[in-house]
């Protein structure tokens, strides 16, 4: 029997939960820093979309993370998280 691997698109989404994006209101206004993506670098592994607590990062169709910045916090996850460096943080007034 020949093994078929599916994309992770076809397996089903029973290892992560969807959080509701915005739960606690927009609270992105107090940021002190922000991530920004070098899409150059980026592998699209989706590990910061995995990681971020406030479910900010949305997957385009090409699995590149695409940054919602009135729900981002600033923490950082992503940027640690990053296997890459793709995701560097930035402080706001920059």
């Amino acid at each position: 029997m020949v093994a078929v691997h599916k994309s992770r698109k076809d397996m089903p989404l029973t290892p992560l939960s969807s959080p509701t994006l915005g739960s606690m209101g927009k609270t992105g206004y107090w940021r002190t820093f922000r991530p920004e993506v070098d899409y150059s670098k980026c592998t699209r592994c989706t590990l910061c979309w995995i990681y971020c607590p406030d479910a900010a990062i949305e997957r385009r169709e090409d699995d590149s993370p695409k940054i919602d910045y009135d729900y981002c916090k600033g923490c950082g996850i992503c940027a640690n998280e990053c296997p890459v460096k793709a995701i560097t943080m930035h402080r706001e007034e920059e």
